[in-house]
């Protein structure tokens, strides 16, 4: 089981998005393996300080273990999953460096 905490700072429209997407992922890639608890910081600040939070949204990856956070408001979908891993960044084949050739 996925334990996952969004804090947030009130119904902002990053704050909603990032909800929003994180959702999206979680329905697409943990279905029915995860639990997401949003932690309006407006209303509980000294939470912040006890998970080291300095920037709103940011998620926190709780279980499994090792501890992860990501912040933003988890738009990019790929960043949100490799920063999660739930996906293993590939690197590029032998002999090619991702550039593009002329």
């Amino acid at each position: 089981m996925w334990e996952l905490r969004l804090y947030v700072a009130g119904q902002t429209p990053k704050s909603v998005t990032a909800f929003a997407n994180l959702e999206r992922i979680c329905n697409e890639h943990l279905a029915g393996r995860y639990r997401i608890e949003v932690v309006d910081l407006t209303r509980t600040p000294q939470l912040a300080a006890g998970d080291q939070i300095v920037a709103v949204p940011t998620l926190m990856r709780k279980l499994p273990s090792p501890i992860r956070k990501i912040i933003g408001d988890l738009s990019n979908t790929e960043r949100v999953l490799i920063g999660l891993d739930l996906r293993v960044v590939t690197a590029a084949p032998p002999g090619q460096t991702g550039g593009s050739h002329a």
